[in-house]
């Protein structure tokens, strides 16, 4: 009987997933083609003189059971947080037993447990993230701006816009209109460099969802009663969340391991395979041509199944016979938000917590830039991801998030003027002093962040097209332009598996998965 193959476009945490399950519960070949060298797409995780950085920051939590016993699955909990750590499961718990842990001491593949802390530093001062109404808020906002903040939250409360149409609107029905000026608006605005009047309220609905002042406050009286927390947290607001799973050496880390897997089991993953073209006959993919970035030889890989997560614009472009002219049109105005993260080495920071001993590091995991006098959008600290990201503990490594879009003046500076741009940057805002910083690097990331404006109000245009192929599955973020975080990205292709095994192409419950209230992670 002939092997049956399906050609995955991406080795992110979609296409890795989908080869994983295929092998696992199928007698499908997968056959993944990646265009870098690096497994996990932007989860990976990238090396610099032995320095982990982690593009973007992925916290491995999810109120999806299948994804948390997923990702355990390849890399065991680490063994000192066995005896107290209960995993709760639609109201059932689950103590992690002793074959299911590790040693981050003595082993590499573990998944660490680590506290979530997450700021927003606005005034060159810190206030909790989510914004909580404490004594400490009120003191650095005053009380002119807080009686400001209360007074125009009733008004939302009482007035509520009508019938949502931008992010701008979205943001003041759930916080007032002077917290969304003060917290939200500035921040926002670097990530997609457009107004949020221009950005549709369905970005509010797919990151923030239930999230408001109401919940933030009742969450800040759990934590004053001592409330106890379980890893899964089901009850809360995934932005609330104060515990998350982080693989010891990084989200790489994890996605590797899965690849390993995947060739072991007789899968193929090959590198550095740019995908020109997708040919289809009758309503079905036949093959996808890909392009060796070395060699420059093409190549032609036949299949059963098609997965794709490459950018829905360059899909339409790689499709042959070309997509009708008004869907290749609504492609072509697809808009993505690129990526800089710049890694600096510091001797330490200058920015201290109140009351803290001198030298010591604050415990965030990152930071909201809010201050309108600077670019640069979040800050990482990597020691705080986890304490073996760093090969110097008595140094500071931390990641600045930059905004863009590719092709910029910001994407096209220069490495070594991005370093001292960014140096600069910190140091003004009174976070580092220039001379502590011992070095530096940068990674550009391109379309990272698919936008909710542009054409994207027309993407059914696009999805009607594509769904007629029915062998064709779009999964992750960029493969459905649905700013999914990794676990909704991994699910899109579990569904996609079952659908295939059970002899179903089926897709509507594929582009169904985020779209319920349960949960997401506002960045």
């Amino acid at each position: 009987m002939k092997q049956r193959v399906a050609v995955i476009i991406g080795a992110g945490p979609a296409g890795l997933t989908a080869a994983y399950e295929l092998l696992k519960r199928t007698d499908i070949k997968p056959i993944v083609l990646e265009r870098s060298e690096y497994m996990g797409g932007i989860a990976r995780t990238v090396s610099y003189k032995g320095n982990r950085i982690d593009i973007g920051g992925h916290r491995f939590f999810s109120k999806s059971d299948r994804v948390m016993n997923w990702w355990l699955q390849f890399l065991p909990l680490q063994a000192s947080q066995a005896a107290h750590t209960m995993i709760s499961y639609h109201r059932k718990t689950r103590e992690i037993n002793a074959q299911e842990t590790g040693d981050p001491d003595k082993a590499d593949l573990v998944m660490l447990v680590r506290q979530r802390k997450s700021r927003i530093y606005f005034l060159r001062h810190f206030f909790d993230y989510p914004i909580s109404l404490t004594k400490d808020t009120v003191q650095k906002l005053g009380l002119v701006r807080t009686f400001r903040i209360g007074l125009s939250y009733m008004q939302a409360v009482v007035r509520p816009i009508r019938n949502e149409q931008n992010l701008e609107q979205f943001f003041i029905n759930r916080f007032g209109k002077e917290l969304y000026k003060t917290f939200f608006q500035a921040y926002t605005e670097k990530v997609w460099g457009i107004s949020c009047d221009k950005i549709s309220a369905e970005w509010g609905a797919q990151r923030v969802k239930g999230l408001s002042i109401t919940k933030a406050v009742a969450h800040h009286l759990r934590q004053l009663r001592g409330s106890k927390q379980d890893l899964a947290q089901k009850e809360f607001e995934t932005s609330l969340i104060e515990q998350f799973l982080y693989p010891k050496l990084g989200p790489g880390q994890l996605w590797e391991e899965v690849a390993r897997q995947v060739r072991e089991m007789g899968g193929e993953i090959l590198t550095g395979y740019l995908v020109s073209r997708l040919e289809h006959s009758d309503g079905r993919i036949t093959s996808v041509e890909a392009r060796n970035a070395d060699t420059g030889e093409s190549r032609t890989f036949g299949g059963d199944f098609f997965f794709s997560t490459m950018p829905v614009k360059d899909l339409l472009h790689a499709m042959d016979p070309a997509p009708p002219t008004v869907v290749r049109d609504v492609g072509d105005q697809l808009v993505y938000r690129d990526f800089l993260t710049i890694g600096l080495l510091c001797q330490q920071l200058k920015v201290r917590d109140d009351h803290a001993k001198a030298n010591s590091l604050i415990k965030d995991n990152w930071i909201y830039i809010q201050e309108p006098d600077v670019k640069l959008g979040r800050l990482q600290i990597f020691n705080n991801w986890s304490p073996y990201m760093v090969s110097d503990q008595s140094k500071v490594w931390v990641g600045l998030e930059y905004f863009c879009f590719e092709g910029d003046e910001l994407w096209r500076m220069p490495d070594d003027e991005l370093i001292r741009f960014a140096t600069k940057e910190l140091a003004k805002i009174d976070i580092i002093d220039e001379a502590q910083v011992l070095d530096g690097t940068v990674l550009r990331m391109d379309k990272t962040y698919p936008a909710y404006f542009g054409s994207y109000d027309r993407f059914p245009e696009i999805r009607s097209y594509v769904d007629k192929f029915e062998n064709l599955f779009l999964v992750g973020r960029n493969g459905m332009h649905k700013y999914n975080n990794q676990d909704h990205s991994m699910l899109t292709a579990m569904v996609a598996v079952d659908n295939i095994a059970i002899g179903s192409m089926e897709k509507e419950n594929i582009w169904s998965v985020n779209t319920e209230q349960e949960y997401h992670e506002e960045k």
